[in-house]
């Protein structure tokens, strides 16, 4: 657990704030996360990483010299939002280019593309490669469904190396994608990990037991098994690795760097121990060990855990994996100094200026109060039922999932107060909520339910007040930009599952002529019907597919919210709509 805290809801911000200050010499806090020091190079690739909070050095401490020029820093176990992306990638962009890099989870995923789809507009050229080197998370038929673990430290290092050669944007794409197909790891664990401010761990194991295939971010392991001595442990993940080696590579002779990895609460000691035994291993195996790394790489707050990593090596990345770096969790050789970024923007961490409301009608910026009490209510509901959702989500998931939507509702519903008193009319109300719910909440949820709300204020727009029909066609473009953004379909076990039918009973009874109001409380009862048959589904996508077993019996935390969030949003419109 976290002993050390002051409201868990700012515990993200005030730690990345007593980083910068603890290495003002190495990095400089920017809108959406932390930049180097100094300033890229001119014709450099930058390299930006990114994710949740709760995993240092991942991702922050392994800004610097040799490694990321940035990183975009989430709230805790979420991803930062697509907002916070693109202002820390803006803050070290080139015309060479920005490659993000990062591990695959579903709400960085959706982030980091919304980021990067905006730089490409804006005429920034820029890419991504997805770390998926845990083994455990998916088969090697599924391979890009691999999430990221401690792996990450060796992709990033062969991003940056080949963005410090000069290599062009698509060069360095290339090779980091290269050096991703050669990155293997698997972690075991001891015992779960609990968020900050929450009164358990998000999962545990039984006394004289061993997970087998966790993540970082709290999910469980695969498999339990007796806990075994050292030496069976490094066997056991050695063997494991070794079943994974690339097609191209005959282990006999082959050369590898190996990343023992703690997750939080494993003593150095004790890692050493672990490493003792896995160099005898590959050795044994003809592998040459090549400059090993033994510590805390990407860790899961307190879990208490391993991971091995190895990275098949050829000259290059060789060269890449020995180059010198210098960060403020990670130094290696000697690094020359380099310029200074300018005084004038050391510490960009304020937020641009907020844009003007657009002009709106008098009737649609009389009926943008309703959709102000609508995202307040749903707000209102999640402060109730938070942990509740959060408990639901940690049985095969993160556990995150009623702090994000806290989070987000919280900044929906302000954001929402502000346009209302600007006389914003209804459709911008609902885009400036949906902007600032993605922003705050971050992660896949942040992702969606902003995106959502933004489809739906783009369709119900600001020229007059929203009838029956124009409502529901706004749900159904929000329903449709959510099945785009998450690429989930009906069955999957997620939000979709109750969004689908709450939009088409919505449109069924609309187009056969029943008020809003009468509608929409037929639509949210099916909407909660569907989400509390969701109890029976194994999930296909997201954190909890590989623990799909362990989810059936338990309904979709995000097609719950989902529909509470409906039947809360028909209360007011029965107290406040007449069509």
């Amino acid at each position: 657990m976290s002993y050390v805290l002051n409201d868990p809801a700012d515990f993200a911000d005030e730690s990345a704030a007593g980083f910068v200050a603890a290495h003002r010499t190495l990095v400089r806090r920017v809108t959406g996360g932390v930049a180097r020091a100094t300033a890229t190079p001119a014709g450099q690739v930058a390299v930006v990483i990114g994710g949740g909070s709760g995993h240092y050095p991942a991702f922050a401490g392994l800004v610097g010299a040799g490694l990321a020029h940035a990183a975009a820093m989430g709230n805790v176990f979420a991803s930062p939002s697509a907002q916070q992306i693109y202002s820390a990638a803006k803050s070290v962009a080139t015309d060479a280019g920005v490659l993000f890099t990062y591990g695959n989870y579903a709400g960085d995923v959706l982030n980091f593309d919304q980021a990067e789809k905006r730089l490409n507009d804006e005429g920034i050229p820029c890419h991504t490669v997805r770390v998926t080197d845990d083994i455990y998370s998916a088969s090697p038929a599924e391979h890009t469904k691999r999430r990221g673990i401690a792996g990450d430290l060796a992709v990033f290092r062969a991003a940056a190396w080949a963005a410090e050669q000069g290599m062009s944007l698509d060069e360095v794409v290339e090779f980091t994608s290269r050096a991703n197909s050669r990155v293997r790891s698997l972690g075991v664990a001891f015992s779960g990990c609990t968020l900050p401010g929450a009164s358990g761990p998000l999962f545990t194991v039984p006394a004289g037991q061993m997970a087998v295939g966790m993540g970082i971010h709290g999910e469980p392991g695969i498999d339990v098994v007796p806990l075994p001595t050292a030496n069976e442990i490094a066997a056991r993940l050695v063997a494991g690795l070794l079943e994974e080696v690339p097609h191209d590579i005959s282990p006999a002779g082959a050369r590898a760097a190996v990343i023992v990895n703690g997750l939080g609460a494993v003593k150095s000691e004790e890692l050493f121990i672990i490493y003792a035994g896995v160099e005898k291993l590959l050795t044994d195996a003809g592998i040459t060990v090549v400059e090993p790394e033994v510590g805390e790489y990407a860790t899961s707050f307190e879990m208490a855990g391993i991971s091995l990593t190895l990275f098949w090596l050829d000259d290059q990345f060789e060269e890449a994996w020995s180059s010198p770096s210098y960060t403020p969790a990670y130094r290696k050789g000697v690094v020359a100094p380099t310029s200074k970024t300018p005084e004038s923007i050391r510490e960009s961490t304020s937020s641009e200026l907020p844009e003007a409301i657009p002009a709106a009608s008098a009737e649609s910026a009389a009926a943008g109060p309703i959709a102000q009490a609508v995202i307040a209510a749903i707000r209102d509901m999640i402060e109730r039922d938070a942990d509740e959702l959060g408990r639901l989500d940690a049985i095969a998931g993160d556990g995150d999932h009623g702090i994000g939507m806290q989070r987000g509702t919280r900044a929906a519903a302000a954001a929402a107060d502000l346009a209302v008193a600007g006389g914003a009319g209804t459709g911008t109300v609902l885009i400036r909520a949906g902007d600032a719910w993605a922003d705050k909440a971050g992660g896949t949820s942040g992702a969606l339910w902003g995106a959502a709300l933004r489809a739906a204020g783009e369709r119900i727009g600001d020229e007059r007040a929203p009838s029956a029909s124009d409502v529901s066609d706004a749900v159904t473009a929000a329903c449709a930009s959510i099945k785009s953004y998450g690429k989930a379909e009906v069955g999957d076990k997620t939000m979709v599952d109750a969004l689908v039918p709450f939009a088409e009973t919505l449109v069924s009874q609309v187009t056969a002529g029943e008020s809003l109001s009468a509608a929409w409380t037929v639509a949210a009862s099916e909407a909660t019907r569907a989400a509390d048959a969701t109890t029976d589904m194994l999930p296909r996508m997201g954190r909890a597919r590989p623990h799909m077993e362990k989810s059936l019996g338990t309904p979709d935390p995000g097609a719950i919210s989902l529909a509470r969030a409906m039947t809360v949003a028909g209360h007011v419109l029965a107290i406040t709509t007449k069509n």
